[in-house]
């Protein structure tokens, strides 16, 4: 148990796994979802819901906007736009999402991080603190990174075009010994298709100038919290564009991991 985080095995980890010991199978609050990852993969880009209105199911969360026009985050009820030139701008409140995720964050388990970590090094210690899979993780790591490399889907107009299309084309960034967030969800394996199953990252700098959808990245040192959550309510759109996309296509899994590179 202690071979990851080695510093935190006679203190720090072992109060946070007795909480998460407690936590596993009492994951409070809910997670607000609008639409479908699948009718993402699909090219339903027109928003539906608006920032105000995610705002009405939580203050943290991720996505996008109208158009897939750049990823979207969430903390402290305050909502980001992080564009394609990889700057980060304040999102107003009448912007529309296509497909976001929320929730009112209340971590039952908090660790410091005093050493330098890679992303999977970070996923592995999440899982050992809480190792069911049957549970939505909501994650938040305040930090100074030694890197962190981002994407961002540049912005959409019709007739649009699949998201593994899409993809091809989008801009990278590095942001290299900085301090910054990053909002991120665990969902369980069996919500392929509905949501993206493992984890999904954004981050944004501390200036609140940059940031991005996560592909890798390392930490040195910071604070990691955790909420279990269990309960999903999803609100699907009526919109013609969803009724007649085709959502259970066969490579759904295929395609999100893809599209989550």
């Amino acid at each position: 148990m202690c071979e990851i985080y080695n510093s935190l095995c006679s203190c720090s980890f072992d109060v946070a796994k007795e909480f998460a010991e407690y936590h596993k199978l009492t994951g409070q609050g809910e997670i607000y979802q609008t639409s479908l990852m699948s009718a993402l993969i699909a090219g339903v880009y027109d928003g539906s819901t608006t920032v105000k209105q995610l705002l009405d199911h939580g203050d943290f969360g991720l996505g996008t906007f109208d158009h897939l026009d750049g990823e979207l985050i969430a903390f402290d009820k305050d909502v980001f736009q992080l564009k394609e030139d990889g700057s980060a701008n304040q999102a107003k409140m009448d912007q529309k999402t296509p497909f976001a995720v929320m929730t009112y964050f209340k971590p039952q388990i908090e660790l410091p991080i005093t050493e330098s970590m890679g992303r999977e090094q970070v996923h592995k210690l999440i899982d050992q603190l809480v190792p069911s899979d049957n549970l939505f993780c909501a994650v938040r790591i305040d930090g100074t990174y030694e890197y962190v490399r981002t994407r961002t889907v540049p912005r959409q107009d019709p007739p649009y075009r699949p998201m593994l299309d899409v993809v091809k084309e989008q801009p990278t960034f590095s942001f290299r010994r900085m301090q910054g967030v990053i909002a991120g969800f665990r969902s369980p394996q069996y919500t392929t298709g509905i949501n993206v199953p493992g984890y999904h990252e954004h981050f944004i700098n501390n200036e609140r100038t940059g940031g991005g959808h996560i592909q890798d990245y390392r930490i040195s040192s910071g604070f990691l919290q955790i909420g279990v959550v269990s309960k999903l309510i999803i609100d699907l759109p009526t919109t013609e564009q969803f009724l007649d996309a085709d959502l259970a296509r066969k490579d759904i899994r295929q395609a999100i991991e893809k599209t989550e590179k």
